[in-house]
């Protein structure tokens, strides 16, 4: 069943027992991993390893090349896939050593998303006057909590005057992408629009859709999901996004946004705003091209099936499922580089912005 429903070759598909004993890397352990070849062996090599996860607390690393999960070789094609709620046992390639590493992997907060959450949101002051802001995941349906935190970043970075918003290995998530994406613009824009099945084939008017355009992160949390319920749920679920229109912050104009191929989902999602509306500059290389709004059902014997429930297009009506984002200024990740202590995306994304 996994296999017929995964060859339908859309995102957010799958076919599992709630018992979430196999998630991804990404998700289980907040780690992604590419293939490269060390010492004439193919692994999987970390790459992006966010902080506050399972695999950055055990002490995972960039460049780190997986060898076994608990004493089981894995090697490509394999995916490197982890059971929730269990404490695993890594064998890691670092330089010319050989590692072991215990990760504990907390059960998952939910069955239908299965996934250890990493620190959402970090900030820092680079040179020049360059503010950095990494949001690695957007949890919570309405995603309030995130929303409140990113705009605490934002209040730390108001004197900066050029700003990298650091998507690569973006987890997805939900609503509190329209906060982050309402930060790359004091207007309030059409940012793009839902639709499902049901409305598509009855034919509609995107301009006529139902507008979500503010989060209610002034009020306390049971608050605001009340106000979004009794405006939002029981209804189709098709509806524009527009941005919140919060004002005007100094490096308005001059962003760059990092991307890589494991960017997915709401990381597309204002990848795409930006370049539609020419708010920011795409550094990096392309995105996963993973953008249906999926759901899970409940199947019976345990099991889910998790399918689309909508279709996601930009207000210009494009859709990247499939074929991703590409960068404006295309740098590949530099192994070499990283290694002996230089982010070149990073550094390419702060030449980027002082040419501005």
């Amino acid at each position: 069943m996994h296999e017929l429903v995964r060859s339908l070759k859309t995102s957010h598909t799958g076919f599992f027992h709630q018992s979430v004993r196999r998630v991804p890397g990404r998700l289980a352990i907040g780690a992604s991993f590419r293939r490269a070849e060390v010492d004439g062996t193919l692994l999987w090599v970390a790459q992006d390893v966010h902080e506050g996860g399972p695999a950055h607390k055990a002490g995972l690393k960039p460049l780190d090349g997986l060898k076994a999960i608990n004493g089981s070789p894995i090697a490509p094609p394999e995916q490197p896939m982890f059971p929730m709620g269990t404490e695993v046992d890594l064998q890691v390639r670092r330089g010319n050593d050989d590692l072991a590493l215990k990760v504990v992997i907390p059960p998952p907060r939910s069955r239908k998303q299965p996934y250890a959450e990493p620190k959402p949101v970090t900030s820092a002051r680079l040179e020049h006057n360059v503010g950095y802001l990494k949001v690695t995941i957007l949890p919570g349906i309405l995603g309030l909590d995130v929303s409140r935190a990113i705009d605490a970043a934002v209040a730390e970075l108001a004197q900066c005057d050029r700003l990298i918003l650091d998507l690569r290995g973006h987890l997805g998530g939900g609503l509190g992408v329209l906060r982050l994406m309402s930060h790359l613009t004091p207007d309030k824009l059409p940012i793009g629009y839902t639709v499902t099945r049901r409305r598509a084939e009855q034919g509609y008017d995107k301009e006529k859709l139902r507008r979500l355009d503010r989060l209610p992160t002034h009020l306390p949390n049971v608050l605001g999901v009340a106000t979004m319920a009794l405006k939002y749920v029981g209804r189709d679920s098709s509806v524009a996004l527009i941005s919140e229109g919060l004002g005007a912050k100094r490096w308005h104009g001059r962003v760059a946004i990092l991307v890589n191929e494991h960017t997915v989902s709401a990381g597309e999602m204002i990848s795409a705003f930006a370049v539609e509306n020419h708010l920011a500059t795409i550094v990096g290389t392309e995105t996963a091209g993973r953008l249906i709004p999926g759901s899970g059902f409940k199947v019976g014997q345990g099991y889910m099936l998790i399918m689309p429930k909508a279709e996601y297009l930009t207000w210009q009506g494009h859709r990247f499922e499939g074929a991703g984002i590409k960068p404006e200024v295309e740098v590949p990740w530099s192994p070499e580089s990283f290694a002996a202590g230089v982010d070149n995306q990073l550094e390419a994304a702060v030449q980027v912005l002082r040419k501005m």
